[in-house]
């Protein structure tokens, strides 16, 4: 096996066109702490809790993702894409990625092909992996998207559609 030593990839959402930020908190990640057994695929696969507040006026519904930037993969890997949570919920629950989903959110599918959340699952040995798990204030109720969709559609159409972002980002090494 070759080695997967590599320079650690830039923050993406420092490459994308500035928008507002506003406030994403969680009882279950700590912003740029390891995150806990629950977020790890192979100890809880559990998506996390998270709320939101002061999301930019015109906010028409949210997007929640989960990507790591340092797979050793040229394009990163998606954990957890679900769009169209409606604009007047603030927060899901632990485990909501697996269950009641408010209004008509849907899961798209993440780069693991499942629609759902997918916990850390670094390759042992590799650097830290970053997760940042991101509310996205979108100015449609609609983000225009279907369950098939991939996480490159979806950040294509948030490209033209955001608002503002929310980010917080946790850690884990295998």
């Amino acid at each position: 096996m070759s080695s997967l030593d590599r320079p650690a990839s830039p923050n993406p959402y420092d490459l994308l066109p500035a928008a507002p930020s506003f406030t994403v908190t969680s009882a279950d990640v700590t912003d740029g702490q390891p995150l806990k057994d629950d977020q790890v695929a192979a100890k809880g696969n559990t998506s996390p809790q998270l709320s939101w507040e002061g999301a930019p006026a015109g906010t028409r519904s949210y997007t929640i993702t989960c990507f790591d930037p340092d797979a050793p993969t040229p394009s990163g890997f998606w954990h957890w894409v679900l769009v169209d949570v409606p604009a007047d919920v603030t927060s899901l629950d632990t485990g909501a990625a697996a269950g009641d989903l408010p209004g008509h959110a849907f899961h798209c599918r993440n780069d693991g092909g499942e629609h759902g959340f997918m916990g850390a699952a670094p390759p042992e040995g590799d650097q830290v992996h970053r997760y940042f798990f991101v509310v996205h204030a979108v100015t449609e109720e609609s983000l225009g998207v279907d369950a098939d969709a991939s996480p490159a559609v979806v950040s294509f159409n948030l490209a033209f559609k955001t608002a503002g972002r929310a980010i917080l980002h946790g850690t884990y090494q295998h």
